[in-house]
């Protein structure tokens, strides 16, 4: 009589099936491997760690990069002469590639975790490749055509590093489950240390790190300077038609301290306010003068620029997303602003007793004031009534003279120059844009009573880093956000700093001891288990004579014959196991177990 009895029930596992699943696309039990991960698939997994690591860096170059968006897609605009903005696809694709990369990390580690094998499906493989060649080409593109604006990475360390510090740590002590696991499964000495060596050098790198952060605002709150004055920079572009009357107005609404433009001069001698070389982005002059939409803006003149609108392409393009919070008399008068000039924005700034900050661009050579443009300038400033001790002069040409005319003006250059030859040349300000003065520059040019504005500060977290460093001055396109700042956004003394650096070392090594600890305990408990209580465990909970007597043959039977067939046993479940075989056990002159499948000859017991 031959009875037949299932061994093992099977419980279905759908988180570890997903898991297979969705990474290498091995949904069934028997695809599923325990055994070591093969060099070509680690080299995978070494190619995806690099991806995200270079994905993160990409993404958090953009979200810093936000303070010169504007200044970004102005760039595009003079290559292409097309007004986009040229971030949103950038940052949409980023976004989505890092998510992707950063949830197939997730599925690896989880792999790992576990315990089984990783595999990485083929369609994933290239969905890494091609997100891996895209951000290198993406960061090579950047730094031929936008070099300087990598500098906004060191520069934000400055006022994120101690917290990245913290995330950073907080992330390698939680990975530290995962090392300790390891650490304990592996059988091989030389895998644990070198486990075990790269992980405690990260750790302790972290560690340290901090030796190596500086930032101006760890300091003490006494030695805190006053807020840096702002300055319109081309009024308050984002609520208004940049350069319009209207941008100064909303700016000196915000309580700006100056108003910045540049200025152009018109063919029969007019100095107007204008930014790009063509009238095309910011004018209608495609629909009044179109055959003379690509010429220079200064070969018109004041009467044909007059008769422009400068305030539709603002509710057009919409360039800094604000147009939607506008009422309906404001879009009125955003919609109805003309090109200004020089004298209307140096009226509008001595009525508010605000200084005027502006760089003037030569005329082409064939323009009928390519030499005199200096003169016909600073006739407009004397002429416009303005105190000339609230007008910074930028203009480097003739400037001897220009002193001698009016020795009230304040001298200012759009050059770091050494302090020597500002002091020969009577120059009292400094115009640079935010990446060029280090901490060392603003220290010597406050000592020396050299006045530093910098350039163009549109965020919080910039604008409290450079109150923290003692910058005067800053010009930004968004002063009614800056204004909303009242303190930086944060400061700390060295001694705190030093609190929470320790306090959160220590926090960490204890929790990753009690991790390792933890974890040895737990592996060497399941080790103390023998094979065959292991085995049985497995079996069917029903109460079944026939498979006591199973039992008791495996457990009862001679040493070295129930060493031998526990090993058979345990070879055939294993084969009925891969092949996703029922697995019965078969009593009788023909005793042993079999698979429903055949896939494998029965193994005598």
């Amino acid at each position: 009589m031959v009875k037949h009895q299932p061994l093992q029930v099977y419980e279905r596992q759908l988180c570890l099936s997903c898991l297979t699943g969705i990474y290498g696309c091995r949904w069934k039990r028997y695809q599923r491997s325990h055994d070591d991960t093969t060099k070509w698939e680690c080299l995978w997994s070494f190619i995806l760690f690099c991806t995200f690591s270079l994905l993160l860096v990409w993404l958090y170059f953009w979200w810093e990069a936000h303070n010169d968006y504007s200044e970004f897609n102005w760039f595009l605009y003079n290559r292409s002469g097309e007004w986009s903005d040229g971030t949103v696809p950038i940052l949409a694709a980023t976004a989505a590639g890092f998510t992707y990369i950063a949830f197939l990390m997730i599925l690896a580690l989880c792999h790992v975790a576990v315990g089984q094998q990783l595999n990485l499906h083929w369609l994933h493989k290239i969905g890494v490749t091609a997100g891996l060649l895209t951000t290198i080409i993406s960061v090579i593109s950047v730094t031929q055509l936008w070099g300087e604006e990598w500098d906004v990475v060191w520069i934000s360390l400055q006022a994120t590093g101690p917290f990245l510090h913290i995330g950073a740590l907080a992330a390698v002590t939680a990975l530290a489950w995962l090392m300790a696991g390891q650490v304990a499964r592996a059988e091989k000495t030389r895998f644990q240390l070198m486990v075990l060596l790269v992980y405690l050098s990260v750790l302790l790198t972290l560690y340290f790190i901090p030796l190596s952060i500086t930032s101006p605002c760890i300091m003490e709150r006494g030695s805190l300077k006053a807020a840096p004055t702002i300055i319109g920079h081309h009024g308050a572009p984002m609520l208004a038609p940049e350069n319009s009357l209207l941008s100064f107005n909303r700016a000196l609404q915000r309580n700006v301290s100056g108003l910045e433009a540049d200025v152009t001069i018109s063919l029969d001698g007019v100095p107007f306010l204008m930014r790009d070389r063509t009238l095309r982005r910011t004018t209608n002059v495609r629909r009044v003068f179109p055959e003379r939409q690509y010429d220079d803006a200064s070969l018109f003149n004041w009467t044909d620029l007059s008769s422009l609108n400068a305030g539709q392409w603002f509710l057009k393009d919409d360039p800094f997303w604000t147009v939607q919070y506008m009422s309906t008399s404001e879009r009125w008068s955003v919609g109805n602003q003309t090109v200004c000039s020089l004298e209307q924005m140096l009226k509008l700034a001595a009525r508010s007793k605000s200084s005027a900050l502006f760089t003037l661009h030569r005329p082409p050579p064939n323009h009928p004031h390519h030499h005199d443009w200096v003169n016909l300038t600073l006739d407009t400033v004397l002429r416009s009534g303005i105190p000339q001790r609230q007008v910074m002069w930028t203009v480097d040409s003739n400037r001897e003279m220009v002193r001698k005319a009016a020795p009230g003006l304040q001298q200012t250059t759009v050059q770091k120059l050494p302090l020597d030859t500002l002091h020969h040349k009577s120059i009292s300000r400094v115009l640079l844009r935010y990446n060029q003065a280090s901490a060392q520059d603003i220290w010597l040019y406050n000592e020396n009573n050299i006045s530093l504005t910098l350039h163009s500060v549109n965020k919080p977290w910039l604008y409290s880093l450079l109150w923290c460093s003692g910058v005067p001055s800053v010009s930004s396109e968004a002063p009614q956000v800056l204004r909303k700042v009242h303190y930086p956004l944060w400061l700390m003394s060295p001694d705190e700093y030093c609190l929470i650096w320790i306090s959160t070392d220590l926090i960490s090594f204890a929790v990753v001891l009690g991790i390792f600890i933890f974890q040895k305990w737990r592996m060497s408990g399941m080790r103390s288990y023998n094979p065959e209580q292991i085995m049985l465990s497995a079996a069917v909970r029903r109460a079944s004579r026939d498979v006591n007597i199973m039992k008791e043959k495996l457990i009862f039977s001679g040493k070295s014959h129930q060493t031998t067939s526990f090993w058979r046993f345990l070879y055939c479940m294993l084969k009925c196991y891969i092949t996703n075989a029922q697995v019965t056990i078969v009593f009788g002159p023909k005793s042993g177990i079999r698979c429903k499948a055949n896939a494998y000859k029965e193994a005598k017991t």
